[in-house]
């Protein structure tokens, strides 16, 4: 079990918390329940309320969505901590694949402790707001490269192969002709990824 100081110098390295003060740190390291669960054992389940976040402090655990993992988590990452701020359904499942060791925050432990730390408020949406437009960012991102993809497809042409080339009409390069298979595949697995870039758990 983690002592107080030691859970102070653990949350600190968790990435939601490190830009915040420390006299919050240190309110939160104070009432943070640390819990342990066993292997194979679902922590938050997709689609039911929850007002708790989690921190892992040892073990694994895996983020599914619709029975399709979309992640694992180690030390220091943590879950479920928007439903702390919104009280909204989880968007994802969470089971241990290794037994683990969680630090929990409840959202009126969290609440109790801004109220208790003048000008934190602030703090907080700041740092949730960039991780909102990171997030955006990243989203964007993949659906620039995406685009490659149907464009090529529907013209018959990839670049990714090199046997068979012909001339890419709008990149003027080298390319083959793709496989109606290959286009399918190609589009149905930006089908199954692309939704979970937004996933907060």
């Amino acid at each position: 079990m983690l002592t107080s100081v030691d859970r102070l110098l653990f949350i600190r390295n968790v990435p939601i918390f490190k830009e915040l003060r420390d006299d919050f740190l240190v309110r939160l390291a104070s009432v943070m329940d640390e819990v342990l669960f066993e292997a194979n054992y679902t922590i938050i389940t997709e689609g039911h309320e929850g007002r708790s976040m989690y921190i892992v402090v040892s073990g694994r655990v895996s983020v599914h969505i619709q029975g399709q993992q979309v992640a694992q988590l180690t030390q220091d990452d943590c879950f479920g901590e928007m439903s702390v701020f919104d009280a909204e359904p989880r968007s994802a499942s969470v089971t241990t694949i290794t037994p683990c060791e969680c630090l929990v925050l409840t959202q009126q432990q969290l609440y109790d402790a801004i109220d208790e730390t003048p000008g934190i408020a602030v703090n907080i949406i700041r740092l949730l707001s960039r991780r909102i437009r990171e997030l955006n960012q990243d989203i964007n991102a993949q659906k620039q490269s995406a685009k490659v993809l149907p464009v090529h497809a529907a013209l018959g042409l990839s670049p990714l192969k090199k046997h068979n080339r012909t001339t890419d009409p709008l990149l003027g390069q080298p390319v083959e002709p793709v496989a109606a298979e290959e286009s399918a595949q190609g589009e149905s697995e930006w089908d199954a990824t692309f939704p979970y870039g937004n996933v907060t758990y």
